[in-house]
Order: C-alpha cells, then structure tokens, then sequence
C-alpha cells in the first residue's frame, strides 16, 4: 500500500505532501492544479517506471526537485527520497531490487491503461545475482488496450479485449466466468445491465470474431460500437480480468503464491458515465476487485481516484471509513496580490447527503448549485432584500429577471414574495 508522498519542488506547488489511507483515497481540484499528476506520481513511486512523461522539477534554477515516498511491500514498509539528476535528466534510484509494492493497475482517463505485475515484471535472480530482464511494466494506450500489447521483440505481451474476450467466450471458463461477474457489478443500475452477446464480424477487412453486449432492446451490438461509457466500464472489467488471470499464471509458473496486495489507481473515475452510473460506480469497482482477488484475511486492497464529480462524493457517503481519506487541491491567494498557489490538503470527510451541498463544498467551491445567471441575480436579489432603500421600481425589475432564471418552485421566491409584499414591492 502507498502510505506517503512528499513533492519538494515538483509539480505546480513547491512543497505537496500526502498521508495515504490505506483502503480508499478521493483527489478533488480543478482542472490544472494537479490531480493526474499526484497519480503519475503515484504509480512511478510504487513501480519506477513513467506512465507518460517523466515529472520534471518546477524550475532547474531553484532547489532540486525531490520525491520521497513510502509504501508497505511484501515484506516491510520501505522509504525512499528519490532526487533529479539534471546530468542525466533523470530520478535517481535506489541501486539493486526495488521493493515490491503488490499488483498495481492505474487506468488513465484518455482510455489507456498500465499494469505493474510482480510475476512478470519483477527482477529475476541468475544465482546470487537480481537481473532486470523483463518488462518494466505493460503501458497500454487506448487502441493495445482492444488491439493488443506487443513487445520490443514482438513477442505478445496481451492479446487485447477483443481476442480475449472471444476466446474466453469460446472456451466458456473462469476468465469468461469473471468477464461475465465484473461486467454486471460494473452495470449501471436498472434494465442496461452489461451482458455479452453473442460474436459476430463486422467488416470483410477484419478476420477477428467482435465480442457484443445484448441490450434490453434485444439487439446485440458489437462493443466496438459501444458508447465512450460503456467502452470505457468494459475495458476496466476486462483488464482487471486479464491482469488477475495472468498474475496467477505467471506466479504459479514461478512456484510463488499470487500477491496479497492490489493497488489501483483511477484518473476521473466518472469519465463518460451516465450520473445514474456515477452513483454506484466506486463501489462497483469495489466490489469487483474484492471478488477477483478473494477474500481471505491477508488480502489486501487500495484505491486512489481522482474525481470531478459531486455524484461519485455523494455516493461514497455511506461506505467512507474513518480511516479512508480525502485530498483536495486549491488556489489560495499568495502573498502578492496577482499570485496565486496551489495547496494540496486532506480534508475533514463530512456527509452531506444532498449533491448540491457537495457542489457547494470545499471539494468544488461553487457559490450555489444554481446556474451561474441565477446565482449572481440571487447575489443581488440578497443585497436588495437588504437595502432599505430598495424602491418599487427597482422590485419590479429585479422580479422580472429572477423570473427569467429561476425556476417556479425554487425555494427563494418564498423569501423574495415575503419580504416584496411586507415592504410594498409586489402586490
């Protein structure tokens, strides 16, 4: 598990420092201030290797950029500060084996996917000696997540959702089982449960049977002509499928017991989805990964996920534990008037029951949940319930602005009628 990072003139603010929950960890912030950073920093901490671009320090003529973290391996909690090497352009690592952090998986939002499998991407020992001769990790972009991941050699590294998928279909075993199970605690709730079809081919240039879903319409539709969300769901279900599957392959061949420890990382974990879907998707995944990995006592889970959505916060509410955390970036006036920084804070988990309050919250620091029009009439409307001064005239105008805005049944007409009618403004 990850238990801590500290950035030290990396990323958009000077100093970041996070105290990971070991279970369920939530990212909120704007767009801009970082939350996909703090996750590809978080993977190359727990894996050493870049999911994209390397992080780079916040300026090469200021301090050197460091990166300290910590995380619980298969044997002992292991701390390291790693710092750049401006010779090199590189993070300086500890020299030999690195720790083994467990099964980390880390979806990105853009469709694409990496996977660190401590199997197969591991050191090996030749005699006395550790060897990295393997991959460093399986970095998927969104097309070899369907197509298929080839190596530099190009031996197949992943056979892809769509040849997978068949062949499990036609093999009619556990993966298939899996697929099946992952696919229908992903679905959203009501009628779309996800439920494969039957195969089929699409097209004269294109030899490979297409996996479909059955809509409760009846008609089987290839997946990929699936909407951005639903591709989006299943991709996630069959990789969590595919890299459990090949961790236990790849570890009994090695005469080793399957890890006890699963990390996985989710940037916009609401991406594309319906916000019916956006409401019982975290604990889908949940629920997912404990039913892939099992659930003996040793076997242990955490989940970092960035989110723009008050829906997914709203619908954790009632399984968010004391000791899950929650991180928000903010922009905070700097010292001079036309600065500003962005600070990154664990706040306090309070239940706020209805979405609007979370829209209102700290996590997105909306004035109302209003419309933006409607919450700067309001803004006026308050000050003019206010003013003494405050003429007929003026009333019946500002009244015919609200009207413009604000829907019959909103709650502030009882106010505005009350206050219009005792001063005189309306009749």
């Amino acid at each position: 598990m990850l238990e801590y990072l500290h950035l030290m003139n990396v990323g958009p603010a000077p100093d970041m420092t996070m105290e990971l929950a070991p279970r369920l960890n939530l990212i909120t912030g704007d767009n801009g201030l970082g939350k996909s950073f703090l996750l590809d920093i978080a993977w190359w901490a727990l894996t050493r290797t870049w999911a994209g671009r390397p992080a780079l320090p916040r300026s090469f003529h200021q301090a050197a950029g460091n990166i300290e973290f910590s995380f619980e391996g298969k044997v002992k909690s292991n701390r390291y500060t790693s710092t750049f090497d401006r010779k090199t352009q590189s993070w300086t690592g500890r020299a030999g084996r690195p720790a083994n952090p467990g099964l980390v998986l880390y979806a990105a939002v853009d469709g694409g996917f990496s996977v660190w499998d401590p199997a197969r991407n591991y050191w090996r020992k030749k005699g006395n000696i550790d060897i990295q001769d393997r991959p460093a990790a399986y970095l998927f972009d969104p097309r070899s997540v369907w197509d298929g991941l080839a190596g530099e050699d190009r031996s197949t590294l992943c056979n892809g959702l769509i040849r997978d998928w068949a062949s499990w279909q036609k093999e009619k075993g556990n993966p298939f089982n899996q697929l099946k199970a992952a696919l229908g605690s992903l679905s959203p709730p009501g009628p779309d449960v996800l439920v494969p079809g039957g195969l089929t081919r699409i097209s004269l240039d294109d030899v490979r049977d297409i996996p479909t879903l059955r809509m409760p319409y009846g008609q089987d539709v290839p997946i990929v002509h699936a909407s951005a969300g639903v591709r989006r769901i299943v991709a996630l279900a069959y990789l969590l499928v595919w890299a459990w599957n090949e961790h236990c392959k790849a570890s009994e061949l090695l005469g080793q017991q399957p890890t006890h420890q699963v990390i996985f990382l989710i940037d916009e974990v609401e991406a594309h989805l319906h916000p019916r879907w956006q409401r019982v998707i975290m604990r889908a995944l949940l629920t997912v990964v404990k039913a892939l990995t099992g659930t003996s006592a040793d076997m242990r889970m955490q989940i970092i996920t960035a989110t723009h959505s008050p829906l997914v916060l709203a619908s954790i509410e009632p399984f968010f534990r004391s000791d899950d955390a929650w991180f928000d970036l903010d922009l905070v006036q700097g010292t001079q008037h036309d600065e500003w920084d962005v600070v990154l804070q664990k706040r306090n988990w309070v239940r706020r029951g209805d979405v609007s309050q979370w829209l209102t919250s700290e996590a997105f620091d909306l004035g109302s949940a209003r419309s933006l029009e409607a919450e700067k009439l309001l803004e006026e409307a308050a000050r003019a319930l206010s003013d003494e001064s405050f003429d007929t005239q003026a009333a019946m105008k500002l009244d015919k602005k609200l009207r413009e805005v604000l829907g019959d049944t909103d709650p502030f007409w009882m106010r505005w009628r009350f206050v219009g009618e005792k001063r005189g403004w309306l009749s």
